[in-house]
């Protein structure tokens, strides 16, 4: 993993690692510092080396990466994303890069094989020319955290109010700002925006501007989302661009309605109206008035939460998934053996 501390497809990351250890995979964690991570994994009794992942020029990281293969032997080296794919040493296993977004493949030229977490991920780099054999499409899940839901009058949060959540870093692209307008058109809702990131300030003075700062409560980023989700009465992923969203998946394990602009993976993941309300990107407008339905229309947030639920049984649950992920490795581990012979 050479992502950043904090963020969605470092978290899933983390959440994955776990799910592989419950299920009794031999792994080694191979991550830049980042101490949350480390104390989360390393407190399951995963062994974990860190390295700078540096730039093109960093020639300690790969080298070390190919020491610590050789000791450890894998069956498989799990890249996450550009640079950390870029550094997998090469050997009698396979190399395997996961992809959330539309990145160009020349980062995963050391990659025998590629997993995407969308559909339309997977068709993008078949499309610029990766065997489709060797491509996977495999989603994301959200472990269901143990957490009771954070009480009502949490950071300064009226006990009447009724909750909106974003669980999103704070950048242009995740349209925070859509959300902060769409506040004004449903008065006694309190926005509660868990993440960090450079918009804070300029997202405060928005809550100014738009007289709506007493209702908007910047939370930093948190690592209790399940009480976070189960405190919420709807989920808000305003995001512009969404290769996946793993805040929609979390919403639907944690029982919360969800409302999401129709970016690329809300849209594709949300039914419209069976498991969450998709607006138009940059429609604070729209937004107002889903959020005014699911808050006011009990048998329509009954209906999305459970049309969400159903779906994570069918297709998002976490036992699915690892097991497509350790299907897909089998298979890929098998075929190489076969063509290197005994």
């Amino acid at each position: 993993m050479a992502g950043g501390v904090h963020g969605g497809a470092e978290t899933f990351f983390e959440d994955l690692a776990l799910s592989f250890a419950q299920a009794g995979v031999n792994q080694h964690i191979v991550t830049r510092p980042a101490p949350e991570r480390i104390a989360k994994l390393g407190g399951a009794g995963l062994p974990i080396t860190t390295l700078p992942f540096g730039s093109a020029i960093d020639l300690y990281t790969p080298l070390r990466l190919r020491s610590i293969a050789a000791q450890f032997r894998p069956d498989v080296v799990l890249g996450w994303m550009n640079r950390a794919c870029m550094a997998l040493p090469r050997g009698a296993h396979v190399n395997v890069g996961r992809l959330g977004g539309y990145y160009s493949l020349k980062y995963y030229r050391k990659c025998d094989a590629l997993v995407c977490n969308t559909r339309d991920i997977r068709d993008y780099v078949v499309r610029e020319g990766w065997p489709a054999a060797k491509a996977f499409y495999i989603p994301n899940f959200c472990p269901a955290g143990i957490e009771p839901a954070l009480s009502r009058t949490s950071f300064d949060t009226p006990a009447g109010a009724r909750i909106l959540l974003i669980l999103a870093r704070l950048e242009v692209v995740k349209g925070i700002d859509v959300a902060i307008r769409a506040l004004k058109a449903v008065p006694g809702a309190v926005l509660w925006i868990a993440g960090e990131g450079a918009l804070r300030t300029s997202l405060e003075a928005l809550a100014h501007d738009e007289r709506v700062e007493a209702r908007v409560k910047f939370l930093g980023w948190r690592n209790d989302r399940a009480a976070l989700l189960r405190a919420a009465d709807a989920v808000l992923v305003p995001s512009r661009h969404e290769p996946f969203g793993n805040v929609v998946v979390n919403a639907w394990v944690h029982g919360a309605p969800v409302i999401a602009s129709a970016s690329e993976g809300p849209g594709a993941l949300i039914a419209h109206g069976e498991d969450g309300l998709l607006t138009a990107l940059d429609d604070h407008q729209g937004l107002g008035a889903a959020i005014d339905r699911v808050l006011n229309e009990k048998d329509l947030a009954a209906t999305l939460i459970a049309g969400g639920a159903r779906k994570v049984s069918a297709e998002y649950s976490e036992s699915a998934v690892r097991t497509q992920y350790l299907d897909v490795f089998r298979a890929l581990l098998t075929q190489k053996q076969a063509v290197q012979g005994p």
